[in-house]
């Protein structure tokens, strides 16, 4: 999916919201237990009830991998329901993957070949040659972790390398990369007010911010600094949508919590008007 084509889809849907995927059978509803896949049964009801909300979906693979074969046999079949019904949302693999230079190119033939999803989410830490390999994949889109909604982002992220902190230096150095109009980043909803100088670094990139709603993040905050003139954000919920009910209205549950965050968003993008 083209830039263009995601930023058609949010004003469209007056929304950018990404609602996160992330499936654990300890949290689903029992009923679905029952089920051939319980975890793709759960995830076709949270689409189809949500799909008119959001712009993206972003399945953590980590939650699919948990499971084996049958973990990823749900995942497949998962990104195939959304790219048959629903080609024009925007699909995000939250892989971070990022090692050498020709594993990068498997993993990269893995999200976007194999599985056809329009993004993948990366760890930086190995540099260039770990992130090019997803870069030069056409209509494709690397998201590469900048600064996250975490504790532990202060062991090293904020750390000053030299006059700069290092996550400042990760993206002043990625924009260097061959295809870097490719890129997006993450940063998270509670690092809100690093957004204003992230800007300043990547003023037309799309950042994806996930940590609002069960994290603390505030919604308001992150679009005062971090929104451009064309949105420029992909704000994901995950546990605040997918996990308001635990009953057989579950779904329901789900697009009441959805809409609440797009009827806000819409609100935000009038400002822009």
């Amino acid at each position: 999916m083209t830039t263009a084509a995601l930023v058609e889809q949010i004003n469209k849907k007056q929304s950018f919201l990404c609602i996160g995927l992330d499936t654990d059978l300890d949290k689903i509803p029992p009923h679905l237990l029952e089920e051939e896949d319980p975890i793709f049964a759960f995830n076709k009801a949270i689409i189809d009830a949500t799909h008119h909300l959001c712009v993206a979906y972003k399945p953590n693979t980590a939650f699919y991998e948990a499971y084996g074969i049958k973990g990823w046999r749900a995942l497949e079949k998962t990104i195939e329901y959304l790219n048959t019904n629903h080609p024009s949302i925007f699909t995000i693999a939250d892989a971070k993957r990022g090692d050498i230079g020709n594993t990068s190119t498997r993993y990269a033939k893995a999200f976007f070949e194999d599985l056809e999803f329009d993004s993948v989410t990366i760890a930086p830490y190995m540099g260039k040659d770990s992130v090019e390999p997803f870069l030069a994949f056409k209509n494709k889109h690397t998201i590469l972790l900048a600064l996250t909604s975490n504790q532990g982002a202060y062991d090293y992220q904020t750390k000053m390398v030299g006059e700069k902190e290092l996550y400042k230096t990760v993206i002043e150095t990625s924009q260097t990369y061959a295809n870097a109009e490719n890129l997006m980043y993450v940063v998270g909803a509670t690092k809100a007010s690093y957004l204003s100088e992230i800007r300043e670094l990547v003023p037309n990139s799309f950042l994806l911010v996930p940590g609002i709603g069960a994290q603390g993040g505030s919604l308001a905050e992150v679009c005062k600094y971090g929104m451009n003139s064309h949105v420029g954000l992909l704000i994901n919920s995950s546990r605040g949508i997918i996990y308001t009910s635990n009953n057989s209205d579950f779904a329901e549950a789900a697009a009441a919590s959805a809409k609440k965050i797009q009827m806000l968003m819409a609100e935000e993008l009038g400002k822009l008007k």
